[in-house]
């Protein structure tokens, strides 16, 4: 028998209506993550990656379809639920913590077992910030330390799942090449699997290992994240290559080709 995928997404549907107009958002959109992998959403704005990890933490409810979490079912389930066994990190990392309170008292109240200082001090030092980054407040520390933070955070949870939404898009250069290491190593370390969703086919050739591509609410490529970007099916997954292409000619960086020979896209940026 084959591993049971750790979360399984069975032909999720949602349609939103607003006066006049009926978008569907999701439209019977399937995947499997298996456990300790790392599994890339992308597509532009509106393509309904970001709706679909909403629904996949139930902070939405599909008009239908099914969420399983290790086989059991956990659909129309409470935010609060998921959140035993999953944990968002949002691309802006400011705005997910209470401005009024220390990181202290934040990550130590999203862990839902007991209270673990060797491990939390063990999490600190691999996102390379030390404890007295938790007795400061949100806005005293830069964008990317902030994320940091959030990452420590989601993992000192206890949740199997990190759930990626535009994690690194808001950062410079530097902070997303940290930030995208850090991933990597705390999927090797504690087995972590994650969904990466991100409109950067060439970073999320560099962190996935399986890749979904989405427009207009629908899945329009899935399969080996280097195999997608070596022999794309779709012309739709090709335009999205094409377009890290020119950002890679732009500025001298070279995502999806380099993938490929598993190059790093950020060459000789050093770990701030």
């Amino acid at each position: 028998m084959g591993m049971t995928p750790i979360l399984e997404v069975r032909e999720i549907s949602h349609t939103y209506h607003q006066k006049d107009r009926i978008t569907k958002a999701l439209d019977q959109v399937s995947l499997r993550l298996m456990p300790g992998s790392i599994l890339g959403i992308v597509g532009e704005s509106g393509s309904g990656k970001s709706t679909l990890i909403r629904h996949i933490a139930c902070l939405e409810k599909p008009d239908g379809g099914k969420l399983l979490y290790r086989g059991n079912e956990y659909t129309g389930r409470t935010p609060a639920f998921a959140g035993q066994f999953m944990q968002m990190i949002f691309q802006d990392a400011y705005g997910s913590f209470d401005p009024k309170m220390r990181f202290d008292r934040s990550v130590r109240e999203a862990r839902w077992e007991e209270d673990d200082p060797a491990l939390l001090a063990e999490l600190l030092k691999k996102v390379r910030l030390d404890e007295s980054f938790l007795q400061r407040y949100p806005r005293s520390v830069s964008g990317g330390q902030c994320q940091r933070l959030s990452i420590v955070r989601a993992v000192y949870s206890g949740a199997r799942i990190l759930l990626c939404d535009e994690a690194t898009s808001a950062l410079d250069v530097a902070s997303q090449a940290m930030v995208i290491d850090l991933l990597k190593e705390l999927q090797r370390d504690y087995g972590i699997s994650m969904i990466f969703v991100s409109h950067d086919l060439g970073v999320v050739s560099q962190l996935c290992d399986e890749v979904i591509v989405m427009r207009s609410g629908r899945c329009v490529e899935q399969g080996d994240c280097l195999g997608v970007i070596s022999h794309p099916r779709d012309p739709y997954t090709r335009e999205l290559l094409d377009a890290v292409m020119e950002v890679g000619e732009e500025t001298g960086i070279h995502h999806a080709a380099e993938a490929q020979n598993e190059i790093s896209v950020y060459p000789g940026i050093p770990v701030i």
